[in-house]
């Protein structure tokens, strides 16, 4: 096997779940986070890219899913203005169908982060998923750190319109893996 396949499949064994973890709460259906990581995958490595280490590699595959995600988003809006049209049969009513006591907490996250535009969405995941600094979020952007703290003053507002307040947002708990927002 090449350095760059011996390196792929390191990345795909070893930090996988990670991956599709944080294109998860980006996008907030599993499926579509593992063809955020698939595409992001194949875009990093078509180039047959050679990192010295899984770590940089890994970094280089988070900054590429980021962007494809937020390059994305008009693709997404062009599909939900045409979604209508998709023939889908009716939905029946599950007879355990959750009451709002009974929902996870977690999901509760996700409808509040699918209410994000795509960059505060992403500022979020980096600055309290990932633990990132509002200047590290920036750096990894390409953002100024008001523009940052902007996207992050705004999300936190929209994010406590839906969970109520967070006492401090800068301990919110987005691993959906874990249990949900604490």
């Amino acid at each position: 096997m090449t350095d760059w396949a011996t390196m792929l499949d390191e990345l795909v064994r070893t930090r996988g779940d990670a991956l599709v973890s944080a294109a998860y709460l980006l996008t907030g259906d599993l499926a579509e986070a593992e063809d955020l990581v698939q595409d992001a995958l194949v875009a990093a490595y078509s180039r047959r890219r050679t990192d010295d280490d899984i770590r940089s590699a890994e970094a280089y595959v988070r900054r590429t899913i980021r962007n494809t995600f937020v390059d994305g988003f008009r693709r997404r809006k062009r599909w939900a203005a045409v979604r209508h049209l998709q023939v889908a049969p009716p939905s029946q009513p599950d007879d355990g169908a959750a009451t709002p006591e009974h929902v996870p907490a977690h999901l509760d996250v996700l409808r509040a982060l699918s209410t994000l535009t795509p960059r505060e969405r992403v500022c979020v995941v980096l600055r309290f998923y990932e633990d990132m600094t509002v200047p590290q979020v920036a750096a990894e952007l390409g953002l100024a750190q008001g523009s940052v703290k902007r996207y992050l003053s705004d999300a936190v507002k929209r994010l406590e319109h839906h969970l109520g307040p967070l006492a401090d947002a800068h301990h919110i708990d987005l691993d959906v893996t874990h249990g949900g927002a604490r």
